[in-house]
C-alpha cells in the first residue's frame, strides 16, 4: 500500500566520526589539501576527510529499503556541500520510498550542529532516466568559456589507456591513497562481516565485497594514468560524485579494468571542474560492472600561475 501520511519520516542512522584516512596524500610532487598545512593555506580551517567516506553510512540505511539489490546494482550519487574535518559528528538521512516497489530515493548528511555535508540520492536496477543528483547537475551546466587551468582538456577526451587494477585486503594503493583494505575496515563507520578476509566467504556471492566508498579509492588509485587532469601543480578535490553498480558487488583480490571520459568541464568563482566518467569491466569477459562519475575541482588559488595566465589568455 502506498504511505498514508503527508510527510514519510527519514530513516537515521547514528552520529559518526569518520576518520581521516588521507593525510599523507601525495599527487604531482606535493601534499594534497588533506594535509591540514596546505588546506590551512587555502583558507581552509584543517584537512577536510574525502567525500565518499561517508557514503558508508548510508550503507546499512540503503540496506534496510532495498535489501541484497543494494549491493549488485546500487546507485549512490551526492554533492559535496561543506567538509568535514577529523573529530566533526556525520549523521547520515535516507528519505524512503512511498510504495514498496519504489527503486529511487533521496539522501543527505549533516553534522551534529545541522551543517550539511552532502545531498544526493540512490537508487537500484535500472538507474537511467532517474532524477540522481549528478545526473541533475550535469544537466544544468554551461559551456566553460574561461578555463586556464583545465584549457588543454576537451569533452570527449578519453584516458590514455586501458588501467588495469586489484584491490587485495593488504595492498597499499598507491601515494594516492596511502592505505590498506585492512587498514579502512579497521575504522570503517559501518563494520560488515560481508568485507572482511574472515567472514567474507559468507557473503551472499561466497567472496569478500569492496566497501561502496573503497570503490571510490580502487577508481582513483590508477587515475594519473589516465592523463585527464589541467596544468599543475595544483590542489584539487571532490565536489561531487555518483558510483552506479550494474553487476555488483566489486569483489577483494579480483581483477578490473578501467575506461576513462571527460564528460563535462565547468568552472565556479574558485575553482575549474573536470567531470570523467569511469567505466568498471571485469578483466577477462570484459562484462560492465559498474560506473564512476567524479566532478573533481580544482582550486584556482592552488595554481601559482593562474591570474598571469588568466590575463594572457585574455580573461581578466
Amino acid at each position: 500500500m502506498t504511505h498514508p501520511f503527508t510527510d514519510t519520516p527519514s530513516l537515521c542512522g547514528p552520529l559518526r566520526k569518520p576518520h581521516q584516512m588521507l593525510a599523507h596524500q601525495k599527487y604531482d610532487g606535493h601534499k594534497s589539501i588533506h594535509d591540514d598545512a596546505m588546506a590551512e593555506g587555502l583558507g581552509l580551517r584543517a584537512g577536510p576527510i574525502e567525500g565518499p567516506t561517508h557514503f558508508s553510512q548510508f550503507d546499512p540505511l540503503l540496506f534496510q529499503v532495498f535489501g541484497q539489490a543494494w549491493f549488485e546494482t546500487g546507485c549512490i550519487s551526492a554533492h559535496y556541500q561543506n567538509m568535514v574535518v577529523e573529530g566533526e559528528e556525520v549523521r547520515a538521512f535516507v528519505l524512503p520510498p512511498t510504495r514498496p516497489d519504489d527503486r529511487f530515493v533521496r539522501i543527505h548528511a549533516e553534522k551534529r550542529d545541522g551543517t550539511p555535508v552532502l545531498t544526493g540520492s540512490a537508487s537500484i536496477g535500472n538507474a537511467e532516466g532517474l532524477p540522481h543528483e549528478i545526473q541533475l547537475r550535469m544537466a544544468k551546466l554551461r559551456p566553460a568559456t574561461g578555463l586556464v587551468i583545465n584549457r588543454d582538456l576537451k569533452v570527449g577526451q578519453r584516458g590514455a589507456a586501458v588501467e588495469k587494477i586489484r584491490m587485495g585486503f593488504d595492498q597499499h594503493m598507491g601515494d594516492h591513497y596511502p592505505f590498506t583494505l585492512a587498514d579502512k575496515l579497521k575504522v570503517i563507520t559501518e563494520p560488515c562481516a560481508w568485507y572482511t578476509k574472515e567472514e567474507g566467504a559468507k557473503s551472499p556471492w561466497g567472496r569478500a565485497i569492496i566497501p561502496m566508498e573503497m570503490i571510490s579509492v580502487l577508481l582513483g588509485s590508477t587515475s594519473p594514468e589516465a592523463g585527464l587532469s589541467g596544468r599543475k601543480p595544483a590542489v584539487g578535490l571532490f565536489a561531487g560524485q555518483e558510483i552506479r553498480l550494474l553487476k555488483g558487488p566489486l569483489f577483494v583480490d579480483q581483477d578490473y579494468e578501467l575506461e576513462r571520459e571527460i564528460v563535462a568541464l565547468s568552472e565556479s568563482a574558485r575553482t575549474e571542474s573536470v567531470w570523467i566518467r569511469t567505466r568498471v569491466y571485469e578483466a577477462g569477459s570484459r562484462a560492465l560492472v559498474a560506473e564512476m562519475i567524479l566532478n573533481g575541482a580544482v582550486m584556482k588559488a592552488s595554481y601559482a600561475a593562474y591570474e598571469a595566465e588568466a590575463k594572457q589568455l585574455g580573461l581578466s
